[in-house]
């Protein structure tokens, strides 16, 4: 073999090299970026800011970062929400709620199927909202409808998302 045809082979050897190793390099993801990127921007746990209810004409805003506290923990197919009192339930404003079920989601379609809850006349509704999300924060919108508890009202939600 001549000197030319060793330093031709050589090249062409290098150059397949390193045309494989590019390619190996631009491969599949690793199952963490793969998680990520599969993950709905809506998992997490999220915390009730306000409240907007507006039923019979009649507004109601209340402010979850006095009084009481709210968070939503969402993950690829379930919703919780837990909600209570800051003064550890000694006084008048001792509350306590909680609830959660299985949701879907299109587009900016979020709907609730609401499977426990303490106010157990809630159980087995279904709530669609219409869901913006915008860096940090994320609006719910729609109407709560529950025959059997009397309610028929827009609820206007917005959380901020927690690390």
């Amino acid at each position: 073999m001549s000197r030319i045809q060793l330093q031709y082979g050589m090249k062409t050897i290098a150059g397949t090299f390193f045309i494989m190793l590019s390619l190996l390099s631009c491969g599949e993801k690793t199952a963490t970026d793969a998680e990520k990127d599969d993950q709905l921007p809506i998992t997490g746990t999220w915390k009730l800011i306000t409240g907007t209810l507006i039923e019979k004409g009649d507004t109601t805003i209340t402010d979850y970062t006095k009084n009481t506290s709210f968070i939503k923990i969402i993950n690829d197919t379930h919703f919780a929400f837990l909600q209570h009192d800051l003064n550890k339930g000694k006084d008048s404003t001792a509350a306590f709620s909680s609830g959660g079920g299985t949701y879907s989601l299109k587009d900016s379609t979020y709907s609730e199927h609401l499977e426990y809850c303490t106010a157990r006349e809630w159980e087995g509704s279904d709530f669609p909202f219409t869901i913006e999300i915008k860096n940090d924060t994320l609006v719910q919108r729609g109407v709560e409808k529950v025959v059997s508890a009397g309610v028929d009202r827009l609820n206007i939600e917005k959380y901020v998302r927690m690390k």
